[in-house]
Parts: structure tokens; sequence; C-alpha cells
């Protein structure tokens, strides 16, 4: 382990030190002037305001994709301009090379980037390329947000107030956008913000953007954007004050127990304390409307990660969510509020300046008697400093503390310090991690560490990754996401694409290689697992790919290979075998759209396995997108186990009348859980940020027990301004 963390500190200080060397475009040629207007704007779609024609205009789009080397073939472009009250920002798409029917998946919020023809803006108000904002529509008006971080990652699960309306026709779609200054971040004093504009459009598969991307990263990449220089510096917030109360009332029917009723009352309280650090309250807060989670078939032996859907937890999340590796999280707000209510909580979060981030999280939960669970108390402290161009150095404090602890409860307190070093190159081709974490607890079973590291390389063609993690087997994380524990671990991937130069329907192709090794904290060898892949890449946006893999498994506890509580293999049990895959991604651009895989090998005590999964999706733009999945295993296994088969079954309907009024449907069976799910989710965003909910849900589930129940919820909220 000594020796990769002198070798992985051995790379990131040679490219720390010379990241000034890296070849880039000069983005100084790329310069958007936004001027103030005091003319009334209003968002119609229609550009025929006097600052629209006054404006300067951002043009001559770059290709990103198929190919990054030249100007887009379809024409855009794009202007801003600004008030006292919103940033204005108005796109013109011109379908001047390839005309057709536009491409939407349905009117849905949050859509999905790759199946919609699209418009996105990313704006870094701080100008570090490393965190900002995210806005977009598809071309049909759905709208599209989310809040960055690392460069060139999206969070969409945030949402703000914005406003914004499109028109099209058959030779151009038209956006118009007012977006809050009191629904962003930034340092009134900077009159320079990072910001580019790009563009899918799928009738010709091409996506393009305002200052150049190259085709391998993002096009929201604020390593590349362009600057927005700002003749005046942006107003001031002044005081901005959000009340959001909500009032929800569930019956809620379970087992073979009366159905009850349970009124709820409580809100939210957003405070801005500067432009760029937030405030937010919550007051005994209600997630009823959170989407379910989608099922999966479980075959791992170890806890599946399943994403944060509340609110409260979502704005500036990276802050505390992604500290750490996606399987070594200190930090997992999933944990809070398992099995009882939240009371209340306060978090302060967002940008001191330009180099200092800040984020503080307070939640208390309540005392459950029934259960014998105790009241809890969970802290978190994170701060984050820029260094270099685009790198960080964070540091994490999680604190889960017990009150009025009973001697059948958790312990009465756990810990996690941890530090981090992220680097990224200046032209995005590099990146690498140095994270440690220690636990402290009531015993010294609780009180381990974590070492892990990376490096790794994306460019055009090439792609290659080593990572190395040590976490010790007294590490504990109650409030983190580490499912695996005592174990060293070295993984090496890497890969080419060959790009073709004539013209066919194959855009590029190349391999994939990969090799995991885990050992125990003694180094002996307990998994391996050896990977070749072969891609195809299709101008068209499809895509196919057939893989092998080899994987020695020995058992580090007893377990269950198909989970369903039959019988299990013994613990130290050695266990090797051979899969062969194939996955295929239909275009995009077709109303039907499909991806499709299938699994054929070796499984654990010299079983077989056979595997096929299916994802469908038919939308008759834009008020209905239909998709259905069918997933299915056969598991044959000597006795007691014999041969066993589970389906996953899957339908989702989203219906959505207008912009403002969703109406999804989720119906899911599985087999391996003998569990049956519905949920049917009613939304109408009256006015901006303020919704009623009407939802409801009904489980029934036989293993490993039987439960069932349904429950019924209308919710109502409102965004208040103070």
């Amino acid at each position: 382990m000594i020796s990769n963390f002198r070798l992985v500190l051995l790379f990131i200080c040679i490219i720390s030190a010379n990241q000034k060397g890296f070849t880039q475009i000069n983005f100084e040629n790329f310069k958007l002037p936004i001027h103030k207007t005091t003319e009334k704007i209003l968002i119609d779609g229609v550009l025929n305001e006097t600052t629209w024609k006054e404006a300067e205009v951002g043009k001559d789009f770059f290709m990103i994709t198929p190919i990054d080397t030249g100007k887009a073939t379809q024409f855009s472009e794009a202007r801003v301009a600004f008030d006292d009250e919103y940033l204005y920002i108005a796109m013109i798409f011109f379908n001047n090379s390839v005309q057709g029917d536009y491409v939407v998946e349905s009117l849905k919020r949050d859509f999905s980037f790759g199946k919609n023809d699209n418009f996105l803006v990313a704006l870094d108000p701080f100008d570090n390329q490393s965190t900002g904002f995210a806005f977009g529509l598809n071309a049909y008006g759905a709208q599209w947000d989310g809040t960055m971080y690392d460069g060139r990652s999206v969070d969409l699960n945030w949402d703000t107030k914005w406003y914004s309306e499109v028109k099209f026709d058959k030779e151009k779609w038209v956006c118009e956008i007012a977006i809050p200054f009191k629904s962003i971040r930034y340092d009134e004093n900077n009159n320079r913000w990072g910001i580019n504009f790009s563009r899918l459009d799928l009738k010709a598969s091409e996506k393009s953007s305002w200052a150049p991307v190259p085709r391998q990263f993002p096009s929201v990449s604020l390593a590349y954007a362009g600057a927005l220089i700002w003749d005046t510096p942006p107003p001031p917030q002044g005081s901005n004050i959000s009340l959001i109360p909500y009032l929800s009332n569930n019956i809620i029917k379970q087992q073979t127990n009366d159905p009850y009723n349970s009124l709820k009352i409580g809100g939210d309280l957003k405070y801005n304390l500067t432009s760029a650090l937030n405030l937010d309250v919550t007051i005994n807060p209600d997630f009823s409307q959170a989407e379910v989670d989608q099922q999966v078939t479980n075959l791992d032996r170890f806890e599946l990660f399943f994403p944060e859907r509340r609110q409260f937890f979502l704005e500036n999340a990276d802050l505390f969510s992604n500290f750490g590796y996606r399987t070594i999280r200190p930090f997992f707000s999933r944990r809070i509020g398992l099995g009882v209510p939240i009371v209340g909580g306060i978090r302060l979060s967002g940008n001191v300046d330009e180099n200092w981030r800040i984020g503080v999280m307070d939640i208390q939960t309540q005392q459950d008697g029934d259960l014998n669970l105790a009241a809890e108390n969970f802290g978190v402290l994170s701060v984050q400093r820029k260094v270099f161009d685009r790198s960080n150095i964070s540091m994490i404090f999680v604190n889960k503390q017990a009150i009025g602890k009973d001697e059948n409860t958790s312990s009465q307190y756990n810990r996690n310090l941890g530090l981090e070093y992220n680097y990224f190159s200046t032209d995005n081709l590099w990146n690498s991690k140095i994270l440690f974490l220690q636990s402290f607890g009531d015993d010294t079973d609780s009180q381990g560490s974590v070492f892990a590291s990376h490096i790794g390389y994306q460019s055009t063609r090439w792609n290659w990754r080593v990572q190395q993690e040590y976490v010790a087997g007294n590490y504990d994380a109650e409030v983190g996401f580490v499912p695996r524990k005592n174990y060293n671990k070295l993984q090496t991937t890497g890969g080419h694409l060959f790009y073709t130069i004539k013209e066919t329907k194959l855009l590029s192709h190349g391999p994939q290689l990969g090799r995991t090794y885990f050992f125990d904290t003694d180094f002996g060898k307990k998994d391996q697992t050896d990977q070749f892949k072969y891609l195809f890449n299709f101008k068209n946006r499809s895509r196919f790919s057939v893989g092998v893999s080899e994987n020695f498994v020995e058992l580090l506890s007893d377990f269950d290979p198909i989970r369903t509580q039959v019988a299990t293999l013994k613990s130290g049990s050695q266990h090797q075998w051979t899969s062969f895959s194939a996955e295929y991604d239909s275009k995009p651009q077709n109303r039907f759209t499909y991806s499709l895989g299938a699994l054929t090998g070796g499984y654990y005590n010299n079983g077989t396995r056979t595997a096929f999964s299916s994802e469908m999706g038919y939308r008759f733009q834009p008020i209905l997108e239909v998709n259905t999945v069918a997933n299915y295993n056969r598991i044959e296994l000597p006795a007691p186990w014999n041969t066993n088969s589970f389906w996953l079954l899957g339908i989702k309907a989203n219906l959505t009348l207008t912009n403002k009024i969703f109406f999804s449907n989720l119906f899911q069976y599985n087999e391996q859980l003998d569990l049956w799910n519905f949920n049917s989710r009613f939304q109408w965003r009256y006015k901006p940020a303020s919704d009623i909910f009407l939802v409801f849900n009904s489980n029934e589930m036989t293993i490993p027990e039987v439960s069932s129940g349904w429950s019924l919820t209308l919710k109502v909220n409102y965004w208040l301004n103070l």
C-alpha cells in the first residue's frame, strides 16, 4: 500500500508542477459582453425587444460530436442581457443544414440529455472552472437545471425558480430565459463569469458549443468555458429570504391495521447571508413526494447504493455527499431519518469567496419508544479550498450523536474526520485524488482509517485510470456508505478508440481492459476480476459492445448466491468462473428506443448464470412517454438451490399535459423478493417552485417477510419571497 501511495503522490506532484504546460485553446477569444437594459423584456420566445437587436451575438458554434475539428453545420446564436432582477438569455437554433421533426421525450423537468433536441447553458459565476449552475430547455420547452461541481458534473436534483418560453417552426427554434439573480449564487464584485452555450441536434446527430469542447468531455465542462464580461457589476441581491411552507395529509394503511390519517405542517426557510452563501432551515420536513427507488435484482454480496432524492439535502450536495469515492463515503444523507421522523435541520452552504467553500449541516431526529430508537443528532462540517487553477483541498467532519441513549440502542456516538486533495489539470485531461479518513467511536472496534488514491487520464483516443484503496477492518462510518471493509484494492483500467476516416456509419471503435484485485489487510488475495470489452460507437449515437470477464472470489462471510434465504455458501470458500456479455443501445432519434443486454457464463459454486436485460421506450411527443424494463436471470446451482429464475418487470408512463402539469405512474414487480410496487404521482407547478402533489403508493412483499400497505398523500407547498 505504501509503495502505491508513493507512486501516486509522485505522479500528482509531477502533474501539479507542470499543469501550466498543457496545450489549450486561447479562450480569451471567446468573450461575450453583457449590457444592462432598462427595457421591459417579455419572456414569450419572440425576440422583438430592442435589447435583443442591440445585444452582441455569440455565434459560429463549434462541433463537439461526431467530430470536434470544425464548425457546426447547424447554426446557433446566443444573446445575453440583464436588469436589476434578472439575467436574460436568448437563443436561436437554425435548421439550415438538416430539417425535420424535433426529438423530445416529453415536457417533464430534468429530461434525459441524450434523448432530446436541447440547449444548455453553463454558468461559472466565480470563474473558478469548478463550480456553477446549468440551465437548459428541450425544443418543446421542458426545463432542466442543476448545480455544477468538479468542473463538469451536474446535480439535477437541485431545483430553483426561473422562467422560460420556447417557440419553433421548421426553420428554427427560439428560447428566451429569465433567471432571477436571487435564484443563483455569485460574487457581486466579479465582472467576469465563465459561460458556455451548447446545443444537441438529434436530427443532424450533432452536438455543438459556442466555446469549443473536446468530444470526450460533457458540453458544459467549465475548463472549456468562454467568458461573460459585465460592463457594470451584476446587481447586489439585497434581502433574499424565501419561506416555503407546506401542508400535507397522509392516509396510511399498513398490514391488517385500519387506515389512519397523518396531518403534517412544516416548511423551509432560505436566507442568503451573502449573494453566494445560503442558509437553509427546515422544520418538520415531509418527503412524501420524492420519487421511489427503481427496483433491481440484487445478486451482490454488499449493500447497494440508492441516490438521495430529498430536496433539503440537495443544494451544494457535493460539499457533503461527494467527499471520497462512490463506495467510500463518510457521509450519506439517506442514513438520516431512516425509520424515524426528522424534527428539523439547519444548513449553511456556498462560496465564501472565489477560493473558499463551506458547508455546515445539523439535523435532529425524534426518539421512537416503540422501536426503542434514541433521538439522534447529525452534524457535518465541510470546508473546501481551491488550489492551482482547478484543484482543491477539502476537509470533512461528520458526527452522529445519540441523545437519551438506551442500552439496547446503537453506539453513543460515531465520528469521521477526512481530508482529500482533488487534482484537475487545466485542460481537463488529467485528474487524481488522495483521500484519508479516520473514524472515532465508543470503542476501538469503530476506530479505523482509510487511505485511497487514483490517477486518471482521458483524451480523445486514450483513457486510463489506476486506483488503490485501503479500508481498515475497524473503520466505521455509521452515517456513510462503505459497504466493504478490511481490504486493500488495486484497480487498473485502460482503453483506446480508433476513429474512422472514411464516410461510414461507424464513428469509432476500440478495446477496454481492466483488472481489479481485492486483498485483505494482510495482503491475502480475496477477489480478482479481469475484464475485456470492445466498443463500437456509431454516428447516429447508437452503441454496441461485447465483453468477457474472469472472476475469482473467496467469500468473506456466509453468502446466499440467490439471496432468497434458501441456503448459504460458507465463508472462506473459493469460486471462479468466466462470463460473456453483449450490449446494444439504439439511436435516440427514433420514437421507439431500446437498450438490450445479455450475459452468459459461470457463477458461484460451479453454477451457471444466464441473464437478459432490456429497456424500451416509446414517445407520443410531447405529451406521453412510456418506458418498460424487463430483466431476467436464470441461475443453475447444485441442491438445495437447484434452478431459479427471477424476473424484474417495470413500466413507467409520464403524462405531461404542459410543462407545469406532470402525471407519472410506475409499476414494478421484483420476483426475487416477490414484491409488487405501484407509485402514482400527480404534480401541478401552479407557480414557479410552488406545487400541489397527489401521491399514491402501494407495496406488497413476501421475502424476507410478508409485508403490505398503501398510502395516499396530498401535499401543497408555496414559495414565498419575503
